[in-house]
């Protein structure tokens, strides 16, 4: 049996789904260590994910994700010994994070260095203003045409992710990461899974989270660009 890759699971305020979330990740990565990124979330997330058996790295206030990944996954690394493998993803795939077997097993097997989970359904979103951003702004700085290009859920082996610390902060994190891992020669490669997840609908409250998100990828398209 393969051993059980790292786990960091990235959560704001998602304690009613992290717990069968972790229990999924579990029954398929029985050796996993599962880390909790808590994003100082106010509701009982982070009491769920310890009673769900993982640690959870979380600070006083919120940092966004890519900030609150980074702080995690330093903090998984400094745990020996590491596992060669790690998978990110987010809190809200309920049983659904089974499928992530096979994202991982892309890696395993030596197929890709970076894969990255496709959703075969999509489920709620906008107009598509703010992915079709995220998806022009990492072929305009990689060259490289990404189907799912705010996707969280990525495996990569560990010696990737020590190369791609520190993520860009907020919502540029998955797109700041692919950016990253193309230009340093590592394989990307998108996986077609069937996942859900917490859906975003057409109401103020979404599209305001939409345009936060999208404020994210101009800044880390900004970031990325060539200075010379």
């Amino acid at each position: 049996m393969r051993p059980g890759p790292l786990v960091i699971v990235a959560a704001r305020n998602e304690a009613d789904r992290v717990g069968a979330t972790l229990d999924a990740l579990r029954n398929v990565f029985p050796d996993a260590r599962l880390w909790v990124a808590d994003d100082a979330s106010d509701d009982e997330t982070q009491a769920a994910a310890i009673g769900h058996g993982a640690q959870v790295v979380s600070r006083g206030r919120p940092h966004g994700k890519g900030g609150n990944v980074t702080a995690a996954a330093k903090a998984a690394l400094g745990d020996e010994p590491v596992p060669e493998h790690t998978l990110l993803c987010d809190a809200d795939l309920g049983s659904s994070a089974a499928q992530l077997s096979a994202l991982a097993g892309a890696v395993q097997d030596g197929s890709c260095d970076l894969a990255i989970a496709a959703f075969t359904h999509r489920v709620g979103g906008g107009f598509g203003l703010a992915v079709g951003f995220a998806r022009w702004a990492i072929e305009r700085r990689s060259g490289y045409r990404a189907r799912a290009p705010i996707s969280g859920q990525r495996a990569m082996r560990t010696a990737v992710l020590r190369e791609l610390l520190p993520f860009a902060s907020g919502y540029g994190m998955e797109i700041g990461m692919t950016v990253d891992a193309v230009r340093g020669g590592y394989r990307v490669q998108e996986v077609e899974l069937d996942l859900s997840h917490r859906a975003t609908g057409r109401n103020l409250r979404d599209f305001l989270h939409r345009g936060r998100q999208l404020l994210d990828f101009v800044r880390v398209w900004w970031s990325r660009r060539k200075r010379g």
